[in-house]
């Protein structure tokens, strides 16, 4: 006679031990495992198109508030970062087989030119996805000038 096994734990129960291994491992080699482990290569993935007046940014944000997520320019380069935290204070009503969800933060930059600021760029995060639009700007091209040698 053959047991089966809830979906939730693939085909196999001791899958959950070869990925504990398996993420324990590159957890200290790579900060964003700590955050979402095996999966972190899958977050924070980025579209960007471009369009006659700018560009169209939409980054997976899965799982975050609103609150959780910060937007920084600086030195011409976009920050986006993203942190939360996981509370196991709720009440125990069970023994927990597997748990996937981390505490952590992560964080991705782009470079979008010296020319702009805070205001140029509008940001709206919704479903998940954090939305932004980021115009072109013409940049300061300095007058070339002639040096005299004496």
């Amino acid at each position: 006679m053959s047991t089966y096994l809830p979906s939730l734990f693939g085909e196999n129960l001791m899958d959950m031990f070869d990925d504990f291994d398996r993420d324990f491992s590159r957890a200290f080699s790579r900060p964003e495992h700590v955050l979402y482990g095996k999966n972190a290569g899958r977050m924070m993935k980025t579209d960007v198109k471009e369009t006659d007046n700018g560009y169209e940014v939409d980054v997976d944000l899965p799982g975050f508030r609103k609150e959780d997520i910060h937007l920084e320019l600086n030195d011409g380069y976009l920050t986006i970062s993203a942190a939360k935290t996981y509370s196991n204070d709720k009440e125990d009503n069970g023994k927990v087989l597997r748990q996937e969800r981390y505490s952590g933060s992560m964080q991705r930059s782009f470079y979008v030119g010296d020319t702009l600021t805070e205001e140029d760029i509008k940001a709206k995060y919704e479903n998940g996805v954090l939305s932004l639009v980021v115009p072109k700007k013409e940049a300061q091209i300095p007058q070339k000038r002639q040096i005299m040698i004496e």
